[in-house]
């Protein structure tokens, strides 16, 4: 399990490596909840995937990526919304060892 650092603001896009996989996420707010973007090796994995507290993000193997992504309420099970971001909220990054029944 690996924390992927985010700030408290309506829009940001971020680079990492995951699992040798050179990833590029952009998290944004809209009316209707925060959503996730995900691109690997510059070709996309998912794109506007609403965000819900302990829902994984990718679900597909057939996607291409290894692993999955899903954030995390630390206070308690709200879904997130960019004001509590890198603080009540956490993305995390599961490697498929750390996945069920992968």
């Amino acid at each position: 399990m690996q924390i992927i650092p985010l700030a408290s603001v309506p829009s940001q896009t971020l680079t990492t490596v995951l699992e040798q996989q050179n990833c590029a996420i952009n998290v944004y707010q809209k009316t209707t909840g925060l959503y996730l973007d995900l691109t690997k090796d510059g070709q996309p994995v998912i794109s506007g995937v609403l965000c819900r507290d302990r829902v994984r993000l990718v679900r597909q193997a057939y996607l291409g990526f290894s692993g999955d992504l899903a954030f995390v309420d630390t206070q308690g099970v709200d879904d997130p919304a960019f004001q509590g971001l890198g603080n009540r909220w956490v993305l995390v990054y599961f490697d498929v060892s750390e996945l069920d029944g992968e």
